[in-house]
């Protein structure tokens, strides 16, 4: 198993497209774990990397993401136990961290030598890390549907609906309190790919009353205006940067402009 990924590597020229396409798989085959662990009972799957798997978002994603919808199907350092087990016996040599229980539970897979394996690193020992945050306590209304994905492996994922992640999105885009350049990537897929789309509206004001959002609670004739008006404010030098070496196609850039979700985002103001 660990023969393949190097192959996947090795097919990849620049650093970025090697390391976003290992990062990928290793991401996949943790998911396929999960799956089998029946953790999808009880998580649903969101964020970045559920775009990415659910809906073939063009940009690769770090961490994976989740939030508990029912009562918890298995013990999470249990299932971590499992993780460590699969990718031992294929091969790998992992190490894992946990943190909680908390509002957030917190894990990491570290893979030893592989960034060196994989010609990424001249280091025997530098670490790769796959990344798992759970969300025990998520903001209420997000509506869930259950998707069969063959990326990789065939996993069947419950996650939130696409109104529900767009929702989350928005959340991010409002309520962190520094700039992801990804977000606003994501934001301006979400409103090039479906131009008609709103966020679960209940989501989005229970999700910015939870994270102590200050602001004015956005509703279904103005939530554009004030995502129109943090675009406008954002400082895209630093937009660009931080999402530039995750990208499929590093020529989205040239499309991927304020300039551009302000005129996608007037457009859907004009519409309503």
């Amino acid at each position: 198993m660990k023969d393949y990924v190097l192959e996947l590597c090795a097919s990849q020229k620049s650093f970025n497209a090697k390391l976003n396409l290992m990062r990928e798989y290793l991401q996949a085959y943790v998911l396929k774990i999960l799956h089998e662990e029946g953790f999808f009972r009880s998580n649903a799957f969101l964020g970045g990397t559920a775009l990415r798997f659910l809906y073939g978002l063009p940009r690769f994603s770090e961490d994976l993401g989740f939030s508990l919808e029912k009562k918890e199907s298995s013990p999470f350092d249990k299932v971590l136990g499992k993780i460590k087990q699969e990718l031992t016996l294929a091969g790998y040599d992992v190490s894992i961290s946990y943190r909680g229980p908390k509002n957030v539970k917190m894990a990491a897979v570290r893979f030893e030598k592989l960034m060196h394996e994989a010609g990424l690193s001249p280091l025997k020992d530098q670490r790769f890390s796959v990344k798992l945050e759970i969300d025990t306590n998520p903001p209420k209304g997000a509506g869930l549907r259950t998707q069969i994905v063959n990326k990789y492996f065939p996993i069947a994922f419950l996650s939130h609906d696409l109104n529900s992640l767009f929702a989350g999105k928005l959340i991010a885009l409002l309520a962190r309190r520094y700039t992801k350049g990804r977000d606003f990537f994501d934001l301006s897929w979400y409103l090039s790919r479906w131009k008609d789309l709103s966020p679960n509206m209940a989501l989005l004001a229970n999700g910015l009353r939870q994270a102590s959002w200050q602001g004015t609670p956005p509703t279904d004739s103005t939530w554009r205006e004030t995502i129109h008006q943090v675009v406008k404010r954002a400082d895209w030098k630093r937009v660009g940067k931080d999402v530039e070496n995750f990208l499929e196609n590093p020529n989205d850039l040239n499309v991927f402009t304020q300039e551009n979700i302000l005129q996608l985002l007037q457009a859907m103001r004009t519409e309503a």
